[in-house]
């Protein structure tokens, strides 16, 4: 697969996740950092209006990576969407931009030339980094949460 098959796969894929969590979804109509929105509206049983903007990060098997230049955009999920290549086995982990920075930085990749110039990036997970990636693991019910900020589940 192409990069450009692999990105429309893992956005319809982010997409499909979020709708059924009951979340909604804009697409901005250029990427400037933004990949897409997702938002509570008041049809949601939520008291206010409430939207997210996500950087997505796709892969045909697995890859994460951190930039520093996600760092300016006020509450940026950063979505690593895994596995397009066999979609039965595709998962999702969603980290705000601090928690990357947290992960980069247990991995020890802060102190690497390649984040002095900001950016860090592995095509090979290890068990380590899998095992800090766990715990932001993706569900319909945890994107809610991310989402509208209420623990419970989608409507």
């Amino acid at each position: 697969m192409d990069t450009q098959t692999i990105e429309l796969l893992g956005r319809n894929r982010l997409v499909d996740e979020l709708l059924l969590a009951g979340l909604e979804v804009a697409l901005p109509a250029r990427d400037r950092g933004v990949d897409l929105i997702a938002y509570v509206d008041l049809e949601s049983k939520v008291s206010s209006f409430v939207a997210v903007p996500i950087q997505m990060k796709a892969a045909s098997t697995r890859a994460f990576s951190i930039d520093r230049k996600y760092s300016k955009i006020a509450n940026l999920l950063l979505a690593y969407v895994w596995g397009l290549k066999e979609p039965e086995h595709a998962v999702t982990y969603a980290l705000t931009y601090p928690e990357a920075l947290a992960v980069a930085k247990a991995m020890e990749w802060t102190t690497t030339a390649s984040w002095e110039k900001g950016t860090y990036s592995t095509s090979a997970p290890s068990k380590k980094l899998c095992e800090l990636l766990a715990p932001y693991k993706m569900s319909s019910a945890a994107w809610w949460q991310r989402i509208s900020g209420k623990p419970n589940a989608a409507p």
